[in-house]
């Protein structure tokens, strides 16, 4: 599978971008201008207002589920190994330890 290379944009175009918008046309018109997405644009302006619900946003919207589906996985993996752990502790014949509610 042959992927694009992820274009780059600079600070300064971001900040040109997001000041267009400030003379009334609409967000569609001047992402077509700069051919880029309109997503986008709404992205670099919320990032410049000082917020961000983005992936990057730390603890806050997406950011939250993120670190919620990390810990699942991590979860799942945790509790894979312990069945692994079980299991060979009945082959080498020796009893499991239980958690004693430390």
């Amino acid at each position: 599978m042959n992927q694009k290379p992820r274009k780059r944009y600079t600070t300064e175009f971001k900040a040109q971008a997001v000041e267009l918008l400030s003379t009334g046309k609409p967000v569609e018109r001047v992402a077509e201008d700069l051919c880029i997405s309109s997503s986008m644009l709404y992205r670099w302006r919320l990032d410049s207002q000082g917020g961000s619900t983005g992936p990057r946003a730390e603890g806050e919207g997406a950011g939250a589920a993120d670190d919620l589906r990390v810990l699942r996985r991590e979860n799942a993996i945790l509790k894979q190994e312990n069945d692994i752990l079980k299991k060979a502790a009945v082959i080498l014949g020796t009893r499991p330890q239980l958690n004693s509610g430390k």
